[in-house]
């Protein structure tokens, strides 16, 4: 193989790089979210701590109140696979069991993502 080949599948390899969505960090992706969704009272701690009604009392808690409104945007397009499967189980929990809670919740992520933005 000569060099400007080499050269060439590097140029491209690394813009191929370039162009790879980034994905959130995975670093708290063993998070039981059916214990959290059975357990009221960690549900609804979750629950103030996303829509800032309370203080987030876990560093897992702020990590994802964090990415909320982007995740809600884009439909969590920068979830890893089990932030996606969890954000899923999230919004069918809500959306059959507390639409009002769930509906307050997006609207406050749309808020804060357009003010962001």
């Amino acid at each position: 193989m000569n060099m400007y080949f080499k050269v060439f599948i590097l140029v491209i390899l690394c813009a191929g790089i370039g162009f790879a969505e980034e994905k959130y960090s995975d670093k708290y992706d063993y998070i039981n979210v059916d214990a959290i969704l059975r357990n009221p009272r960690q549900r609804d701690s979750y629950y103030n701590c996303f829509t800032e009604m309370d203080r987030c009392k876990t560093a897992d808690a702020k990590f994802f109140r964090d990415r909320f409104p982007e995740a809600i945007i884009t439909n969590c397009k920068k979830c890893t696979q089990k932030q996606l499967e969890n954000f899923d189980k999230l919004t069918d929990w809500y959306t059959t069991h507390e639409l009002d809670k769930y509906n307050a919740l997006v609207e406050l992520a749309l808020k804060k993502f357009t003010k962001k933005n």
